[in-house]
């Protein structure tokens, strides 16, 4: 089972997340505050990251350039930041992709598959 870490601090959404995931097969592991949010990537070891950029604690792309620093494990920004330059700004820290909410939930499940099938292969 691949191991998605949801890093997001909307109960709601964490719960939408974590329940379609998890009836997608995956294993998740959910985490509302960017100050623990390394201590759980840590001891969780996921495959992929879906990653809120306004967390209390730490905001995503602190954790989003930290995490690029010392690892390869795939990294989507899920904001509602939706310029251009907030876009820009996330690729260039080292996300892999960058959805705006709201977003269409099969899409976003798509793009996790497409991420993990190019960096995670089988």
């Amino acid at each position: 089972k691949k191991r998605v870490l949801v890093v997001e601090d909307d109960p709601v959404l964490t719960r939408v997340l974590r329940d379609n995931l998890t009836f997608e097969g995956f294993e998740v592991q959910t985490v509302a505050d960017g100050s623990l949010a390394q201590t759980v990537a840590r001891d969780f070891a996921p495959d992929l990251v879906l990653l809120d950029v306004n967390l209390p604690g730490q905001s995503g792309l602190e954790l989003c350039q930290a995490w690029r620093q010392r690892s390869q494990v795939p990294i989507i920004l899920l904001t509602a930041m939706g310029q251009k330059a907030d876009k820009i700004h996330g690729l260039r820290l080292g996300a892999d992709d960058y959805v705006t909410k709201p977003f269409d939930l099969e899409e976003l499940l798509a793009r996790i598959h497409a991420v993990l099938r190019r960096t995670r292969p089988v």
